[in-house]
């Protein structure tokens, strides 16, 4: 039987308060995760935790036990936001998620993770930025598990795959900020809307139907993406690591959850209903069938 993936935490997306933030690490020093990513990758202006603090939050991860991974931003767009990636990538503490190729070029040849945003879709990238000092890679969220099947077959020695197997979709991202615009407000003079919405601002479309999420210039699924019905294929495929996207509520419960599952401790089919009651909207895997990502065939499944 292949040996059960680690489990990770990635690096909150949302915009939350610092007592939040705070509070959540915590609870993740004694929780049963492997692997934690640190940082802001969405906007620079939310600058509520210094990156010193995100250090110190490191260290507090590392002495509990933790892989600790530094995340970088996707979408730069000012000087300061370049001097902070510099300090990030020259840091000789902590791997470093590289979230797109300008982190990649400036790491030099550094042990790195290459993030869900960087465009890894066939064996040539593969091989090229482990040429660069890759040492594991995120599959990018939008591929099914027949293309991640193909790129094991030719992945290169040494580099280990992470599937983002749980959390809101990110899509894409805009020199926009969407959330601002919700609110008739300019970029530059957001008033820091997206602190009221934790797990982003949800949109529907013209027929009411929960169609994406808005989380400042990032667009997000309004479906919670949900891999746990396909942990057993995700071992069959060798993925060393399954990345779970932390929400504002219940984050506790889902990673003890998946957990479990992971162990042989509790039966996909047992955790379903409960993972649908935590969810903001619900859930979706039509991606990881190479189908429309707002899909779930898990749930069709279960309910035929």
């Amino acid at each position: 039987m292949a040996t059960a993936p680690k489990l990770s935490v990635g690096p909150i997306l949302y915009y939350w308060d610092r007592e939040k933030i705070f509070d959540f690490y915590q609870m993740l020093a004694d929780a049963p995760v492997d692997i934690v990513y640190l940082g802001e990758t969405v906007c620079a202006k939310r600058s509520l935790i210094r990156l010193e603090e995100w250090f110190e939050i490191a260290d507090t991860l590392a002495a509990a036990g933790k892989e600790v991974v530094l995340s970088t931003m996707a979408l730069l767009e000012a000087d300061s936001e370049l001097k902070r990636l510099r300090r990030i990538c020259e840091n000789d503490r902590y791997l470093v998620e590289a979230n797109d190729m300008g982190a990649i070029n400036l790491l030099q040849g550094k042990p790195f993770v290459s993030g869900h945003s960087v465009n890894l879709y066939n064996e040539r990238t593969l091989a090229l930025l482990a040429k660069k000092g890759m040492k594991r890679w995120v599959l990018p969220v939008e591929l099914s598990h027949e293309t991640l099947a193909d790129l094991q077959a030719h992945r290169p020695e040494n580099v280990e795959t992470e599937v983002f197997a749980y959390g809101r979709l990110p899509l894409a991202y805009s020199a926009r900020c969407f959330t601002a615009r919700a609110h008739n407000l300019p970029k530059d003079d957001c008033q820091y809307r997206c602190l009221d919405y934790p797990d982003g601002l949800t949109l529907s479309a013209q027929d009411n139907t929960r169609f994406l999420a808005l989380n400042g210039i990032q667009t997000q699924s309004a479906q919670t993406f949900n891999l746990l019905a396909e942990l057993a294929r995700i071992r069959e495929l060798k993925v060393d690591v399954i990345r779970l996207s932390p929400q504002a509520n219940w984050m506790e419960n889902i990673i003890k959850l998946f957990s479990k599952t992971l162990a042989g401790e509790l039966s996909p089919d047992e955790g379903a209903d409960k993972l649908l009651r935590w969810m903001p909207v619900g859930s979706c895997d039509g991606y990881w069938y190479g189908d429309a990502g707002m899909l779930d065939h898990a749930r069709r499944e279960i309910a035929g």
